[in-house]
């Protein structure tokens, strides 16, 4: 293992259990593991829907409302 990835995948282990499987879900798509889809629940099936809606109407999020969303999530 390269000591990049090594350093990575220390840097993983301090996150959360759901998100170090959603990394790793990543990782082995990146190796060309094929990973099964997921399935969405019936309220994150109308929240994608309501998107995909909003998108079509050309409703978009502002960049205040990016930078918001980014800083809630630490990024």
């Amino acid at each position: 293992m390269t000591r990049l990835l090594d350093q990575a995948i220390e840097s993983v282990r301090e996150l959360s259990a759901d998100r170090q499987d959603e990394l790793a879900r990543l990782l082995l798509q990146f190796a060309g593991i094929e990973q099964p889809t997921l399935d969405l629940t019936p309220e994150e099936a109308a929240s994608f829907d309501e998107s995909l809606a909003q998108a079509e109407h050309g409703e978009f999020a502002s960049d205040e409302q990016v930078r918001a969303i980014w800083a809630k999530h630490g990024l």
